[in-house]
């Protein structure tokens, strides 16, 4: 590292910060930062997943953790780089708490720290039993009562759940259940992963065939085990499905296919859950110390009530229902709504002769694909960021280390490009009498995702077949009823249907509490996602970091972990290690528990 002014300067900052947090000093610690800094803490300082905003926010945080987690070092990684542009200065950190050991990123601006990222990564005399530390596998030596790996492994499955309890049940087998079960298999935590579908990887092998990710293969490793290198960009639904089935053979899940949750109970006394279970016709009565509702933010259908869905003589599906196109060659298919499953559906209907239409009752951002590549995503997630020497873990925390606040700064600049390269491409589409948006503040698509999951597609070719008619539009107009055999919107125009789809996104994940638990334990922890931006569909107050996502929720014992594979990656992590120490009776004070402001 070359030692230059802005370098020394960072250096000496470091130092200072270090001094302050060893020496516990609360107020000494905020005067370091900005007025208007930020301190994003991943379980490190808060046991919680905390933006602290201000000096003010930031030395009454201190304040409370400085003496619970007891710092010992915080110092720049002195393999790496510093970095200067625009008046910012920037360096990855080391810390070390009497607890655990993490990593951070800083940037410096105007002497002080701006914004600040610390993450804990591993739990002193608890580390994973990876590279230097991974087991010998091989046993040495002579004992007759020796078992084999096959035969442990046999003897686990046939009595966790049965004889011995899971510390943590997760209901939901998908990306984000299966990311979450491996990290705590690494850290020894007993856990049983149950799922409805009879393998994994169903979840995405039952949807409807033209599926496949939108994000590129560099956003998408799920822990430890990254996809080969030539692995599809963008892979198919199938391949999806068979990689994350071999994952938990690999990983060692204990994995509960055809296992469907019937009802949950909290014992406050025993501080445990009673959690009824069917598998393959048999209940059992599990009890675990965490449940995990890793069902996923898409996961419960929001399918919307409109007159006459009762005398429709057609077929109706919610898109997650929806098998494929091959049965509706010829027949008439109206699609409600135009985010990236109704496009997807849309052109598959098209490419098999069906005649479709598309409902779009309010506007949708578009970006293509090849642009959210070049433009949004390049810098962290591509071939070209590898070879620059941000792998994905590095991606991952430079990321999570823009505080949410305002990240949008960041975003608004690149979709102005996007505009700016494909003008032609939206002019096309507004003139077809689609609907376009780029977000309320135009900060485009991920700050969308991250307000309210919703109300985007990545173009990957279902836009050229609005704009030049082959699958047809409706935009701007509500639903009035549905006939015997059609839609009819509020104009009075009818849109003759042999199938109807739903592609209206999905409902809360605390909506799952409701069913399983209680709509009284549901209200208690209240809605999951978003950031309180106080925009469309986004209420505010202001959080500052997803609502009730991968942290302690205002129900003992209850988690939730969903989102895409990049978020079912990275934060994994910081849920596996939040219930790793309660496991081993760890001190977790939680700072910064937020009540619930919306219900649903």
């Amino acid at each position: 590292m070359l030692d230059t002014p802005r370098n020394s300067a960072l250096h000496a900052l470091v130092a200072d910060l270090e001094r302050a947090l060893v020496a516990q000093d609360a107020k000494a610690v905020a005067d370091l930062f900005l007025e208007n800094g930020f301190w994003r803490d991943l379980a490190a300082f808060t046991w919680n997943l905390k933006t602290c905003e201000g000096r003010g926010e930031i030395a009454a945080m201190a304040q409370a953790q400085l003496p619970q987690v007891a710092p010992q070092s915080l110092r720049l990684d002195p393999a790496e780089d510093t970095t200067h542009a625009d008046g910012v200065t920037e360096g990855w950190l080391l810390l070390e708490t009497s607890i655990g050991r993490g990593v951070g990123y800083i940037r410096m601006k105007q002497g002080r720290i701006w914004t600040l990222l610390t993450t804990l990564h591993e739990l002193k005399g608890f580390e994973e039993p990876r590279k230097d530390r991974r087991p010998m596998g091989a046993e040495h030596g002579h004992d007759p009562d020796r078992l084999s790996w096959l035969e442990k492994r046999a003897l686990e499955t046939a009595t966790l759940g049965v004889e011995t309890q899971p510390y943590v049940l997760i209901i939901g087998g998908g990306q984000g259940g299966i990311a979450l079960g491996a990290r705590l298999r690494q850290l020894d935590v007993p856990a049983i992963i149950i799922d409805s579908h009879e393998r994994p990887g169903d979840q995405w092998r039952k949807r409807y065939k033209s599926l496949c990710l939108h994000d590129p293969v560099w956003y998408d490793h799920l822990p430890y085990l990254p996809f080969p290198d030539n692995w599809p960009v963008f892979a198919p639904k199938d391949k999806i499905g068979d990689w994350l089935e071999m994952y938990t053979r690999v990983m060692e899940l204990n994995y509960w296919s055809s296992t469907t949750a019937k009802s949950a109970q909290y014992d406050a006394q025993t501080a445990t859950w009673q959690v009824v279970v069917e598998r393959a016709g048999e209940e059992i009565t599990l009890h675990p110390t965490q449940l995990v509702m890793a069902t996923g933010m898409s996961g419960k259908p929001n399918i919307p009530t409109f007159p006459g869905q009762d005398v429709f003589e057609g077929a109706q599906q919610h898109s997650s229902q929806h098998p494929g196109p091959d049965a509706y060659r010829g027949k008439k298919v109206v699609v409600i709504g135009a985010n990236n499953s109704a496009h997807d559906i849309c052109a598959a209907l098209w490419e098999h002769g069906a005649d479709v239409t598309m409902v779009q009752r309010s506007s949708t951002h578009i970006v293509k694909s090849n642009s959210l590549m070049d433009v949004c995503l390049g810098g962290l997630y591509s071939e070209q960021a590898i070879a620059n020497g941000i792998t994905t873990d590095k991606a991952d925390m430079i990321f999570a280390s823009l505080p949410y606040k305002i990240m949008h700064e960041w975003h608004v600049p690149q979709y102005n490009e996007i505009k700016r390269r494909d003008a032609d491409f939206y002019a096309a589409l507004e003139k077809a009498g689609f609907q376009l948006d780029f977000g309320d503040d135009e900060s485009g698509l991920f700050m969308k995702y991250l307000r309210r999951g919703s109300g985007y597609y990545i173009d990957v070719g279902a836009c050229d077949l609005v704009i030049d008619g082959s699958i047809k539009l409706q935009s701007g107009k509500g639903i009035s009823h549905l006939s015997k055999t059609a839609v009819v919107l509020d104009d009075g125009t009818e849109l003759p249907a042999d199938l109807v789809i739903y592609a209206t996104g999905y409902g809360s994940m605390n909506g799952w509490a409701a069913d399983l638990i209680s709509q009284e334990v549901a209200d208690k922890v209240g809605k999951c996602w978003g950031l309180g931006s106080d925009t469309t569909k986004d209420p505010g107050p202001w959080e500052g970091e997803q609502r009730n996502m991968w942290k302690p929720t205002m129900q003992p014992g209850l988690w939730f972990h969903g989102g895409n594979l990049h978020q079912s990656r990275h934060y994994s992590r910081y849920l596996a290690l939040q219930l790793k120490a309660r496991f081993e009776g760890i001190n977790t004070p939680v700072w910064g528990l937020s009540p619930p402001h919306h219900l649903s």
